[in-house]
């Protein structure tokens, strides 16, 4: 199959793009990996498939497959890179857009400084719609300085004293003294497939630098450590403020780059404002796997 795509990326976290407003391509898992692939194929963390509206409430709708093939309810640097395409391609001239996800439907605004804008919606504690398994876990006692539930999980030799939270998807956030040093690539592909997160999870480790400003890596569920994480700064910034620890401006200081972000607390949706570029446009022959 001949295929077209973009190559974008926001904040160093990279996607290839496809336009399916048209046409479905119907890949498959293997070739949605294909894609991903840094050495066999295009390269990327994950795939972002532009579809048309399927209801008159939105403008479009788009579809998040991780590099391991897999299909994701969101994608915080995704979301930033969707809009950017479907107004440099000419989908849209709109400059706020209403776009369905697997996870509901999200707003999404490019400003007049090139920076997008999106509205995260509202986190998620509750265990069951994270999904987490508190049996899998033991509950850690409350106090002044951790007024926030909070879950030791155990692994061989190993425990990790974690927050869950849900921006649309899992995550698991751990905060550290120093980011540099955290074991990210050690510790959170076996936290990703905890058995407390029946669909697995994504793995943040938050280094306070200030009530207004954090460091973050993340390891992403199906994609490993990427450059950047919307959904992980929303987690890892609500979080903190749910502690006492943030203010409601944060600044997150990703490896690939900054991104801002917002939340008044309690019911407000969480907004998020980063960049979204272009690298490059190709075509290639997508070959026939299943």
């Amino acid at each position: 199959m001949h295929i077209r795509f973009t190559k974008m990326q926001g904040a160093g976290n990279d996607f290839v793009v496809l336009d399916e407003t048209r046409q479905r391509l119907h890949l498959s898992p293997a070739q949605y990996r294909w894609l991903a692939d840094r050495h066999f194929g295009i390269g990327a963390d994950q795939i972002l498939s532009v579809r048309a509206a399927p209801t008159p409430d939105v403008d479009f709708e788009y579809v998040i497959h991780n590099a391991d093939g897999g299909e994701v309810e969101h994608c915080g640097n995704g979301a930033r890179c969707f809009v950017r395409f479907v107004r440099d391609q000419g989908l849209t001239t709109r400059q706020t857009v209403r776009v369905k996800v697997h996870s509901g439907i999200i707003s999404l605004h490019e400003r007049a400084d090139g920076l997008v804008s999106v509205d995260m919606g509202t986190p998620i504690w509750d265990a069951p719609r994270i999904p987490f398994d508190p049996q899998q876990a033991q509950a850690l006692p409350t106090d002044a300085q951790h007024p926030l539930e909070r879950w030791r999980i155990q692994w061989p030799g190993h425990f990790a004293d974690i927050t869950v939270v849900s921006m649309g998807n899992p995550h698991a956030l751990l905060w550290v003294d120093d980011v540099d040093s955290a074991p990210v690539l050690t510790w959170g592909p076996v936290i990703e497939r905890h058995p407390a997160f029946p669909q697995r999870v994504n793995v943040g480790f938050a280094q306070r630098v200030s009530r207004q400003a954090i460091r973050l890596r993340v390891f992403e569920r199906g994609a490993g450590e990427t450059l950047a994480c919307g959904t992980g700064a929303c987690a890892a910034v609500v979080v903190g403020q749910a502690l006492g620890w943030l203010d409601t401006d944060v600044m997150v200081h990703a490896r690939g780059g900054t991104l801002e972000i917002s939340w008044a607390g309690d019911d407000s949706p969480v907004r998020m404002t980063g960049p979204a570029a272009t690298v490059f446009h190709g075509e290639t022959e997508l070959p026939d796997i299943a």
